[in-house]
């Protein structure tokens, strides 16, 4: 009962606005860009749509709240946590925590491990988990909720049969980053939230709301997060920026994100680059690395023009599946068109 409340809480009092529920929308220098958001807001099939932001250069071009919405109401941004967790273990590695991408994961978290375990599960680095190549049968679509239902997450992952050896196809797998996040506890001494609040607190804007845990009190890594699309673009600024702040203080290494941009695998879904937490792909004619969450929580960086996008949507269905998610990459591409013109 008390678990089940927890999450009713976290669903209900999270996601309410925390700001005036405005439809707002600048376009300083970019003539075409309010217009094609007008346009995006009067179509059926972008009903979902919540919230978009555009900056250039850390300056922000347009702002716009759909349906009642605004860009400083709380939002469950699922998937695109995932690639919040891989900046924590880029810190964590800078900080000397972990020791890098290629550290096998079995003695972090022996105590959870099958009493006769495979012997690959040996072999399972960092960088596996990471980039969803560990080789475990996956803990996302339909054994999702059989995962998140039993009584020790961290174990119930661990003791999945391989379905390819470690460093294989991209298997992805919400059980992976969790594994993350309880590596990071254990390493960190300190609850992930405790650590993304620490570490990423120096980012102007940036802000986690609520997040659910598993029985062990271990924070879900790669899903069930809150957050603003205001405090998701201050991330992916951050990003954008070489993991400097913009009062230039250096926060995640520059080399972690050229590592975690870096193709590793591809998508069997969609075809799109994958690497450590985010995905690649050309759109509009540009190199875009992207964060991508159920439902189209989305967080776009185009490097080449300066470009962070920030797409929050509605819970309403598989936007991989719907077509919904090809609506907001084309949303991008004419983005990138009415930026790169102006």
């Amino acid at each position: 009962m008390i678990r089940l409340l927890s999450l009713l809480l976290f669903f209900y009092l999270p996601l309410a606005a925390t700001g005036p529920a405005t439809a707002q929308s600048t376009a300083s220098g970019v003539g075409g860009l309010g217009p094609r958001l007008d346009r995006a807001a009067s179509d059926p099939a972008m009903r979902p749509l919540k919230t978009v932001i555009v900056a250039r250069d850390g300056r922000v071009l347009g702002e716009r709240g759909f349906h009642g919405h605004s860009p400083s109401e709380s939002t469950n941004i699922k998937s695109a946590s995932k690639s919040i967790i891989s900046a924590l273990v880029g810190i964590a590695i800078d900080k000397g925590l972990l020791k890098g991408p290629d550290q096998k994961i079995a003695p972090i978290l022996k105590t959870d491990l099958p009493v006769t375990p495979d012997p690959r599960i040996n072999d399972i680095t960092i960088g596996n988990l990471l980039s969803m190549q560990a080789g475990l049968d996956r803990m996302s679509g339909a054994n999702y909720g059989r995962w998140v239902s039993s009584r020790n997450w961290v174990r119930f992952a661990l003791s999945q049969p391989f379905v390819d050896q470690p460093g294989g196809e991209m298997l992805y797998s919400t059980a992976s980053t969790h594994l993350l996040s309880a590596i990071l506890t254990k390493v960190g001494r300190r609850p992930t939230l405790v650590l993304a609040r620490e570490w990423l607190g120096p980012v102007d804007g940036f802000r986690i709301g609520a997040w659910e845990r598993d029985p062990q009190g271990i924070y879900l890594g790669g899903n069930q997060m809150a957050m603003s699309a205001r405090s998701l673009l201050a991330f992916g600024e951050l990003y954008r920026n070489g993991g400097k702040t913009a009062d230039g203080r250096q926060i995640v290494p520059a080399d972690w994100i050229s590592q975690s941009w870096q193709q590793r695998t591809n998508s069997r879904f969609s075809g799109d680059e994958y690497g450590y937490g985010w995905f690649t792909r050309q759109i509009g004619g540009e190199q875009v690395h992207f964060a991508w969450g159920y439902g189209g929580q989305m967080l776009y960086i185009v490097p080449s023009l300066d470009l962070t996008v920030v797409m929050t949507s509605e819970e309403s269905g598989p936007s991989a599946r719907n077509g919904y998610k090809d609506l907001l990459h084309d949303l991008l591409a004419d983005i990138i068109g009415e930026v790169r013109a102006a």
